[in-house]
C-alpha cells in the first residue's frame, strides 16, 4: 500500500467481500484495554481504525463514549447498522489526523501501526499523543517479531515486508517500541497472544 487512495481500495474491497471478517467478539487487548480504562476513569476514546467496530461495543457498554476513525465507507455503514448512529465517525485515513480539535482521555488503537510506514507511524503517534487530554492514556497493539510471517513475504526496509498483496507490514520489538514511544510517554509493554503475537503498549501523557 503505497499511499491512501490505495489503502482506501484494499479496505473498501475487503470489508465488501468478507463483511464483518473478525466476528463481533472483542480482541483479547480490548478487553484488557477496557478493564484498564475503566479502572483509570476514562470517560471518552478514540479509536484510529474503527472498522465495523468490533472492539468498540465492549467500552460503550461500560458508560465509555467512543469516537472512530475508518477508512472504508462500506465498514462505517456496517459500524451504523449495527450499532446505530450515537457514535461519531470520521470517515478518512488516519494518515490524515486530526478530524477533530478534542481531547480524549484515552485512545485504543488496534492492530493498525504496523500497517504504516516509518514517517505514518511516527505522525500517528504524535497526533494519537496531541489528542490526549492531560494525563490521558492511550494504548497500541502491533504485531511481534515473533509472529510466524516475520521474515517472509518480499522485503521492504528492515522488519518490514510485504506479506501479501495489498499489506505491508512493520514488525516490531521491544527495541523498535522503545525507539518510537519512548517519547510519548511508554511506561508499560506486555506481551498477548491474537491470531498472532503482539505487543500492547500503554503511554500516559503527563501535564507538561
Amino acid at each position: 500500500m503505497t499511499n491512501d487512495s490505495d489503502k482506501t481500495e484494499f479496505w473498501e474491497s475487503n470489508f465488501i467481500e468478507k463483511q464483518e471478517m473478525w466476528g463481533f467478539e472483542p480482541s483479547n487487548s480490548a478487553v484488557l484495554t477496557k478493564d484498564f480504562f475503566v479502572e483509570k476513569s476514562v470517560k471518552n476514546i478514540l479509536i484510529p481504525g474503527i472498522g465495523y467496530g468490533r472492539n468498540a461495543a465492549i467500552f460503550k457498554d461500560n458508560g465509555i463514549k467512543v469516537t472512530g476513525i475508518e477508512i472504508s465507507k462500506t465498514a462505517i455503514k456496517m459500524a451504523e447498522k449495527h450499532f446505530g448512529h450515537n457514535m461519531a465517525m470520521y470517515h478518512g485515513s488516519v494518515t490524515d489526523m486530526p478530524f477533530d480539535q478534542s481531547r480524549y482521555d484515552g485512545i485504543f488503537c488496534y492492530a493498525l501501526i504496523h500497517l504504516l510506514d516509518s514517517g505514518e507511524r511516527t505522525k500517528l503517534i504524535r497526533d494519537c499523543y496531541n489528542q490526549l487530554s492531560e494525563n490521558g492514556y492511550m494504548v497500541f497493539t502491533m504485531i511481534s517479531k515473533e509472529a510466524h510471517t516475520y521474515g517472509k513475504g518480499k522485503f521492504l526496509s528492515e522488519d518490514r515486508y510485504e506479506i501479501f498483496e495489498g499489506v505491508n507490514m512493520f514488525f516490531y520489538d521491544r527495541s523498535s517500541i522503545h525507539a518510537e514511544f519512548d517519547q510519548a510517554g511508554l511506561f508499560e509493554i506486555t506481551e498477548i497472544e491474537e491470531n498472532f503475537p503482539f505487543f500492547l503498549i500503554k503511554c500516559k501523557k503527563s501535564s507538561d
